[in-house]
């Protein structure tokens, strides 16, 4: 986007940055198949959550370039529909799963679980309001946007490789070697 690539113009000449819809289509599925693994979760529920999770990127990209105001809310509130499992998902099925590993793993999971949950509720309010609404500005909406996506995806990627002795990816700690 900042290139001056990826977007186009769309009802009322306001910019349309259609790329960050193919960005989340390919790292959101992937935060939920991390934070599933992280907590163990059944392969059934983290693939359940991914679809929810595409169908709700989907319903963005098709709200945000819908002209007609009664199709753009019919998909606002699709991708909304399709939300609130993914966040029942992430607060409750992976938690349990997160819990039933032990004490560390589900302190490392509720907290990265815990801030893309917040953090994930502040794209559709930007959405309302830049998409939906056309009441920011297009300059504000990409900062928001960027905001977050900064947050959610690298904080989260730095809170992770930081429990990673925590997670056991490594195997055991005692056995490594150190170069």
């Amino acid at each position: 986007m900042l290139s001056g690539q990826g977007w186009t113009a769309i009802a009322g000449c306001r910019q349309f940055f259609y790329a960050r819809y193919v960005d989340w289509a390919i790292t959101t599925p992937l935060i939920l198949l991390e934070l599933g693994l992280i907590a163990g979760a059944e392969p059934a529920s983290i693939a359940a959550a991914i679809g929810a999770d595409v169908v709700m990127v989907f319903s963005g990209y098709m709200g945000a370039v819908s002209v007609v105001t009664t199709v753009k809310w019919f998909w606002f509130l699709i991708g909304i529909g399709v939300f609130v499992p993914v966040l029942y998902t992430l607060a409750v099925t992976f938690r349990e799963s997160a819990v039933a590993k032990g004490s560390e793993v589900a302190d490392v999971y509720g907290k990265v679980a815990w801030l893309t949950i917040v953090l994930w509720i502040v794209y559709p309010l930007v959405w309302l309001f830049s998409e939906g609404f056309a009441s920011f500005s297009v300059s504000f909406e990409v900062c928001a946007y960027a905001l977050v996506d900064i947050l959610s995806k690298a904080v989260l990627g730095f809170m992770v490789m930081s429990a990673h002795d925590t997670l056991g990816v490594a195997g055991n700690s005692a056995s490594r070697e150190y170069v």
